[in-house]
């Protein structure tokens, strides 16, 4: 009569892993997922009234958060910035730069036309950090215009009456109702485009009184305006 002997384990070749019951399959531990932590983007300086064709200057800094893992270095060195300017309901990227130590950064940029636009500075994230951003307001960007001013009252072209609180320029080409900022010995006015003229050689804008006194204009000179 033949008897089937129980099989022996040797050296343990065919016993079932540490901590795993016969039978079963082994669990392989998937790796720990990345730290995420929040960020900030700071801005220590911004200039947001200039020419065109001069530089702007953003100053900053991109922060880990308090509960940062490594407290030590609270500063995203290395991190990309953008400089994003909102376009036709969308932000677009028209500069950008890398953080330095501490997350310090500096970014200069060159615009070439005149106009008015809300501007952001935002950091886009990475396997660790969350992206995040700071928005900085209008960037105004102006163009040396001549300029003079009138009063009195009258009818308007572009409609209504002229007193001497209604804020407007008055312009030959730009449509009614456009908005243009004006900047004259720091003091910055938006108005629209209320009226046409004027009709003077050199001139491009005609400031209404109440556009004059807000701006402190003296009556013939130049202005900087962003249309």
């Amino acid at each position: 009569m033949l008897v089937t002997a129980p099989l022996a384990l040797h050296g343990g070749s065919l016993a079932p892993a540490a901590g795993v019951l016969a039978g079963e399959t082994p669990v392989v531990q998937a790796p720990p997922a990345p730290v995420v932590e929040n960020t900030a983007v700071s801005v220590r300086r911004a200039d947001l009234e200039v020419l065109a064709e001069h530089s702007v200057t953003i100053v900053g800094a991109v922060l880990r958060s308090p509960g940062a893992v490594d407290r030590r270095s609270p500063g995203l060195a290395g991190a990309s910035v953008l400089l994003q300017v909102r376009e036709r309901h969308r932000w677009q990227t028209v500069a950008g730069t890398h953080a330095g130590l501490r997350g310090r950064y500096r970014l200069r940029f060159v615009p070439r036309h005149p106009g008015s636009d809300l501007v952001r500075m935002r950091f886009a994230g990475d396997a660790r950090d969350r992206g995040s951003h700071r928005l900085l307001g209008i960037l105004n960007v102006f163009r040396e215009v001549g300029a003079s001013w009138y009063g009195g009252g009258g009818s308007l072209a572009c409609g209504g009456w002229l007193t001497s609180s209604t804020l407007g320029v008055a312009n030959k080409t730009l449509p009614c109702g456009t908005r243009v900022t004006l900047r004259y010995d720091g003091r910055t006015v938006r108005v629209p485009v209320v009226d046409r003229g004027p009709y003077v050689e050199g001139r491009e804008y005609d400031l209404t009184e109440a556009t004059k006194r807000a701006l402190g204009f003296e009556g013939v000179g130049e202005v900087w305006a962003t249309a």
